[in-house]
């Protein structure tokens, strides 16, 4: 149980919030573009490999391909959050007479 929690710990704290953040934000930068939702989740995918690759790197733990799915199903969702939040903005600045 003890490997456990610093293995939780580094997952919340590396691909949780750090590779959130940055999917976040590619999110918001795809939407900016005007491109695809499709293209923020494809973002994700680097992202994800970048994540496990520092855990791998930095914390010695396995390359499981479980956790590699899981971290990327995450950073798609933050992707992907980002991108429909950064949309909605776009639309409502650009289109105000549709309404809310």
């Amino acid at each position: 149980m003890t490997a456990l929690v610093p293995s939780l710990w580094t997952f919340v704290g590396l691909t949780l919030v750090l590779g959130g953040a940055g999917a976040f934000v590619s999110g918001r930068a795809v939407a900016g573009g005007w491109r695809s939702p499709l293209m923020a989740a494809f973002y994700a995918v680097p992202l994800a490999a970048a994540a496990r690759f520092l855990h791998y790197a930095l914390f010695d733990e396995p390359t499981d391909p479980a956790q590699a799915l899981l971290a990327f199903a995450l950073l798609a969702a933050f992707a992907l959050a980002g991108y429909f939040l950064a949309r909605r903005r776009q639309m409502a600045r650009q289109y105000p007479w549709l309404g809310p």
